[in-house]
């Protein structure tokens, strides 16, 4: 390649982590972010089966253990409190809803960002507004910084991607609603988890949860509700703090106290859940990577692994193609793609079982879930966990690009 410099937008997970190998294969990398530094807040992400051998070759994987969030697993609570079904974090091998190594994404993002912030360039409080791609590169505009010449352009900023939608099109068209919302936040509000991941569910599609945060008295919480497509500003918090109080006016067990800390949490975030489904992630010199070009959804609790693979397969290609995007781009759909298949596949019940509509669902589902404890539902559900590793991964010999 005559111009190896290449732009990455986005600096949470998927970012930093194609930053790092596009580094060992002597490209120059340049990375994105809109956020005036490393995103902080989030709930926890695991490291499982791919996901987790990529974090191992990276070199990365003894720094992530020892910011392992500490629970006990996920638990099923009623309105008193009182625990109905349970699901502890050493059964399926490790593997489960809670898996071995729990991670909150800002840790696992700021581990990323420091492996690589001496080797890429990073440009925070910025984003891209066009692009204009011609025989030889991509030309960028940017909203502060001034226009640059790039190879290739990577999507990696999101589900709701800016790259995408410059390159693809509306966002309307590549994202599917999976007609449920959430707010996430952090509280220092004392709650009485006892290690545990807490669900409670009520009926109308209500789902309040808690789990431990890697600090002490720290705790992570999510409201959702089931909901066809809203119409609100997506910038303005204070609105969206009250959409989600409204939805949970009068629903019980903790719910009033963490409404509460939801008013002053600073990382309050709300968002709909959906995937994005495309039959391509690459345009030209443009490509997508991670929740830009293949989400799958909170519920499948696979986005994490999908990121890390799709980068570490993304650069593999990049390199064994000495930097001949078309045909790299051509085998980092063919090597991914079964995987991506996969992974948006939502678990048994989808939508309807995260958030069940009435109580008879709901104490339908608890039942399931302490059968999944045992055979022979545990085999069945066993394969869900298990698309995390459903993919050999290429051992990529990385001869320098430049």
């Amino acid at each position: 390649m005559k111009n190896t410099e290449i732009l990455i937008s986005g600096a949470g997970i998927a970012g930093p982590t194609l930053a790092y190998w596009l580094r060992r294969a002597g490209f120059t990398v340049t990375v994105v972010e809109r956020a005036p530094g490393p995103r902080p807040g989030g709930q926890t992400v695991d490291l499982r089966g791919a996901g987790r051998t990529v974090i191992e070759r990276m070199g990365l994987l003894d720094a992530a253990r020892a910011l392992v969030v500490d629970e006990r697993g996920l638990a099923l609570v009623k309105e008193s409190g009182r625990i109905t079904a349970r699901m502890p974090a050493e059964g399926f091998g490790g593997e489960g809803i809670v898996s071995e190594i729990e991670i909150l994404r800002d840790d696992l993002s700021r581990l990323l960002y420091e492996a690589t912030r001496n080797d890429a360039e990073y440009l925070f409080d910025d984003t891209v507004t066009e692009l204009q791609e011609d025989a030889d590169g991509v030309s960028v505009s940017f909203e502060k910084a001034a226009p640059r010449r790039f190879a290739l352009v990577v999507g990696a900023d999101g589900p709701h991607s800016v790259v995408r939608s410059l390159a693809f099109g509306p966002e309307a068209d590549l994202v599917h609603p999976l007609d449920i919302h959430t707010a996430w936040f952090t509280t220092d509000e004392q709650l009485d988890l006892d290690g545990w991941f807490q669900m409670y569910n009520a009926p109308g599609g209500l789902v309040a949860s808690a789990r431990p945060g890697r600090l002490p008295g720290q705790s992570k919480v999510g409201l959702s509700f089931r909901s066809p497509p809203l119409s609100y500003d997506h910038h303005d918090t204070a609105a969206q703090r009250l959409l989600v109080a409204e939805r949970f006016a009068g629903v019980g067990w903790q719910v009033p106290r963490l409404l509460r800390a939801m008013d002053t949490a600073s990382d309050f975030f709300f968002d709909s859940m959906g995937q994005v489904r495309m039959e391509r992630w690459s345009r030209g010199r443009v490509v997508l990577l991670g929740d830009a070009g293949y989400c799958p959804s909170p519920l499948t609790g696979l986005g994490t692994s999908l990121a890390l693979v799709g980068a570490y397969v993304l650069v593999g290609e990049l390199a064994a193609a000495g930097g001949e995007y078309r045909t790299a781009f051509d085998g980092y759909d063919r090597v991914l793609r079964p995987y991506v298949d996969e992974a948006q596949q939502l678990p048994p019940g989808g939508v309807p079982g995260y958030a069940p509509s009435s109580a008879f669902v709901i104490a339908a589902r608890t039942l399931s879930m302490r059968a999944m404890n045992h055979w022979p539902v545990k085999n069945i559900v066993a394969g869900q966990f298990a698309k995390a590793g459903d993919i050999a991964l290429p051992d990529y010999d990385r001869p320098a690009v430049v």
